[in-house]
């Protein structure tokens, strides 16, 4: 017992800390996106809200935005780009799917990212992400309906697989450019970005500007500031948290946009409950590591046996 204690320490850092209490706040955005769509096109309040978002960080980084340099906006832009689809599409599918199912959806991010490094980077996952994909993926088939046919899925479940492809990339586009900018420069530009980008898609997504609502700008800039907050805090976390620990943390996102969903009166069929655990534990599973004991400790084992 002692040896498995040596061998597993569990300490947390200031900064894993931090995106713990992120990460329960962002699963109570569902909800309020939920309602926001309400009142709003998809494209138009993803726009407003990273606009607010883009400003809060500007005024405060006015002095250091004029050290610009071509990498830190080529980061900003191709992170601001991956940002825009997953929160628009993520939004759009909130239409018409419970926010508690809509957070199992997006945490396919956390399994999908080895894929894409895969695809995109060539570098192999380990057998335990192929577990990890092989239980999402089932947590998936549970949660596409009483039938289970992925064919059959609702357009909103799709929709918000897309963007869940979409913020993996963003967690891998952070983590790739992570320690090589700066944090306050590069928020900026990527919230600009995505702000940008949502607004340019209201025309082919046949959106306009919908009429003044009080409830939509409190909604659109509390969301806004809350954005700030939490790209800041990725990407001064992750330099020192590993891909690997942030995707973990993460993984409370869905599980306390669940707990808000419930609390506000949503309630997922007994399969789709099932299948958002096999999600959250396909998550947990592509993020374990197996380690080869060194040759000390097996020497100490063979002779203590």
């Amino acid at each position: 017992m002692s040896s498995l204690r040596q061998r597993y320490q569990f300490s947390v850092k200031p900064q894993e800390a931090l995106l713990i209490l992120i990460t329960m706040f962002w699963g109570g955005t569902f909800l309020a996106v939920q309602y926001a769509v309400t009142l709003s096109d998809p494209f138009f309040f993803v726009g407003l809200r990273f606009a607010t978002a883009a400003l809060a960080v500007g005024l405060l980084s006015v002095k250091s935005l004029c050290g610009l340099t071509r990498l830190e906006l080529k980061a900003g832009v191709s992170i601001g780009i991956a940002i825009a689809l997953g929160y628009s599409l993520q939004t759009w599918g909130l239409q018409t799917i419970p926010s508690s199912k809509s957070a199992f959806i997006t945490a396919m991010y956390v399994p999908l990212v080895p894929l894409l490094q895969w695809l995109c980077l060539g570098r192999m996952p380990g057998l335990m992400s192929w577990i990890g994909v092989a239980l999402a993926f089932i947590g998936l088939v549970f949660l596409a309906g009483p039938d289970g046919n992925l064919l059959q899925m609702g357009q909103g479940e799709i929709i918000t697989l897309i963007g869940a492809v979409a913020i993996a990339a963003e967690i891998i586009l952070i983590s790739a450019w992570a320690g090589k900018v700066d944090i306050k420069r590069v928020t900026v530009v990527q919230l600009a970005t995505a702000s940008l980008v949502s607004f340019m898609m209201m025309a082919p997504a046949g959106e306009r500007v919908p009429p003044f609502s009080t409830g939509l700008l409190v909604v659109a800039l509390g969301l806004g500031i809350f954005s700030a907050i939490i790209q800041v805090t990725m990407n001064w976390a992750q330099r020192s948290v590993s891909p690997t620990r942030a995707t973990v943390i993460y993984t409370g996102e869905p599980v306390w946009a669940g707990i808000f969903g419930r609390m506000a009166g949503e309630r997922l069929p007994a399969i789709a409950l099932l299948g958002g655990a096999c999600i959250v534990l396909g998550v947990l599973v592509s993020e374990l590591k197996l380690k080869k004991k060194p040759a000390s400790e097996q020497a100490v084992e063979q002779s203590e046996g």
